[in-house]
């Protein structure tokens, strides 16, 4: 039996009827977090963010979830502002070490940025699933909102190349993003199975949105559509699922988006981060700089929110966060309109 963080399944709650409703993130990467705290300062304990798993990897024997800590940090307030993926204050004093004594491993890792890591693998081979393990580092860490992994099972995102085929945490760290990207495979995607704690969230009777932040499509938002039964599940609970581009200006603000997207024969663009959710979203977020944008994307049978994106203070988080709702709002209202005639 799992213990980990305190009690078995640790599970802030669920609405139970209150004046807002749940709402339900699709997440990772340094953007996508500081729009799910925005979304956590206006909703709380009513929010779950389920987070992509698909660049999980082993460093030195430790379980090293990249996108699940740095949600993590960011939610409880620790994150560096300058990096966002790492906490605050960082020091270097054990890579320092690993190197003067012969260590060839490239990525910086931080001393702080070992401990979640070292808790995460502890449990997991006292057989914690890792929905327990980050449910109990929210509880750890004051984070009222549920952050969930979008799967228990192993996913891993593959990314073709030109070169040919590396893990994303290869091409990112070894290969520095240079090759010419061709495609992605999410293996174990096809097999691996919704954790309950995510189902419980997304049947959750006051269910109000489905938020897609704005993340790169390929690597962090795709490996968690790919989970078996995930995409069509989200259609099917019939509530607005809004997206946010992660592209402005054509421009991807942080990671190889843009450079993805033109390598696999697509446009940068906000209107071609719609895209990739075609079928999927029912409303979509550009920054003000891509208004002219707007009626491309309503073409598409996707409503549009222009707004600014950009979120470089906690103000600029919750606008956007409430811009996401409200948008929401609009078209669970159109929705039941239609459900009504």
């Amino acid at each position: 039996m799992c213990t980990f963080g305190g009690r078995v399944g640790y599970n802030p709650g669920i609405n139970g009827g209150g004046l807002m409703g749940t709402v339900v993130a699709l997440s990772g990467q340094v953007g996508g977090a500081k729009l799910a705290d925005g979304l956590r300062r206006l909703r709380g304990k009513d929010l779950a963010v389920v987070v992509n798993t698909g660049d999980d990897h082993e460093v030195f024997g430790l379980a090293f979830s990249p996108d699940i800590d740095t949600m993590l940090y960011t939610l409880a307030g620790v994150a560096s502002p300058a990096a966002g993926w790492e906490p605050a204050d960082e020091t270097y004093a054990l890579h320092d070490m690993l190197h003067r004594l012969g260590s060839e491993h490239r990525v910086r890792v931080g001393d702080r940025s070992f401990a979640l890591p070292l808790l995460r693998t502890e449990a997991l081979r006292a057989e914690c699933s890792l929905s327990q393990i980050t449910l109990g580092f929210c509880k750890t860490l004051g984070i009222e909102s549920r952050v969930l992994p979008m799967s228990n099972d192993p996913v891993r995102t593959v990314v073709l190349t030109e070169d040919g085929q590396a893990s994303y945490h290869e091409y990112l760290t070894e290969l520095e993003c240079e090759p010419v990207v061709k495609g992605f495979l999410y293996a174990g995607a096809d097999v691996a199975r919704i954790p309950d704690e995510v189902l419980e969230a997304l049947y959750a009777p006051d269910l109000e949105a489905i938020v897609l932040c704005p993340a790169n499509p390929y690597h962090t938002i795709a490996p968690i559509l790919a989970v078996q039964g995930m995409r069509e599940l989200l259609r099917e609970r019939g509530v607005p699922v809004i997206a946010v581009s992660p592209i402005v200006g054509n421009k991807a603000l942080k990671g190889a988006a843009a450079k993805m997207m033109q390598e696999l024969g697509h446009e940068a663009s906000a209107r071609r981060a719609a895209l990739e959710y075609y079928r999927l979203i029912d409303g979509f977020v550009i920054d003000t700089v891509d208004e002219a944008a707007a009626a491309d994307i309503r073409a598409c049978a996707i409503e549009v929110a222009v707004a600014p994106t950009i979120m470089r203070t906690e103000q600029d988080r919750v606008a956007l966060a409430q811009v996401v709702l409200d948008l929401a709002q609009v078209l669970r209202g159109r929705k039941d309109a239609e459900r009504s005639e």
